[in-house]
């Protein structure tokens, strides 16, 4: 195999195991929680009406699904799910939004400049930073657990990654999932036995 070809092969390698890496990462996740909450009092659990992404009035298939992932991570958790009279109510939100990123890439360049003393152009090597930016939409779940005896908020977790632009039914609700889990899995508490 000539070495231009193992050289092509090794990055087309190479590239295809970064963007696999990049896929596997999943989504950024942040959470907070109220120092001040007592989470072993929680039992059962419900959503908060109205949800904040159903607020116009009508739920959509995203909305649904992010129900039915989060009954799975609650229930997964032992709390027990009530719809009237739950200690811990359950809201969430999706939100895109347009970012930018914006990052310095070191060059390296050489300016021709003429020398009177050798009477000759030489080269001047110089270096410099490139700035770069790159514009792109970010879609935002957030997901919170309030304590329904104060309707204080007591737990907070959001998960955000750049929007794909085509993507077929299945991958979104793949995203979802991925979002939901991402979520959850940072939730340190359990159901009070």
């Amino acid at each position: 195999m000539p070495r231009l070809a193992r050289s092509l092969a090794a990055s087309l390698l190479l590239a295809t195991m970064l963007s696999l890496t990049a896929c596997a990462t999943g989504p950024l996740v942040r959470t907070d929680a109220d120092p001040t909450a007592n989470f072993a009092q929680y039992r059962t659990w419900g959503f908060y009406r109205p949800i904040a992404m159903e607020q116009s009035g009508y739920s959509s298939w995203v909305s649904e699904r992010i129900k039915e992932d989060v009954r799975r991570e609650m229930e997964a958790r032992g709390y027990r799910y009530a719809q009237e009279g739950a200690s811990l109510l359950v809201n969430f939100h999706a939100d895109v939004q347009d970012r930018t990123s914006v990052w310095s890439v070191p060059r390296t360049d050489v300016q021709w400049v003429y020398s009177y003393r050798a009477r000759t152009y030489v080269a001047v090597p110089f270096w410099y930073d490139e700035t770069m930016a790159n514009t792109y939409r970010e879609a935002v779940l957030t997901v919170d657990l309030v304590d329904a005896a104060q309707n204080r908020m007591v737990w907070t977790g959001s998960a955000s990654a750049p929007e794909a632009r085509q993507r077929t039914p299945e991958q979104k609700l793949a995203s979802i999932d991925a979002a939901v889990g991402g979520i959850f899995a940072r939730y340190p508490h359990r159901a009070a036995q």
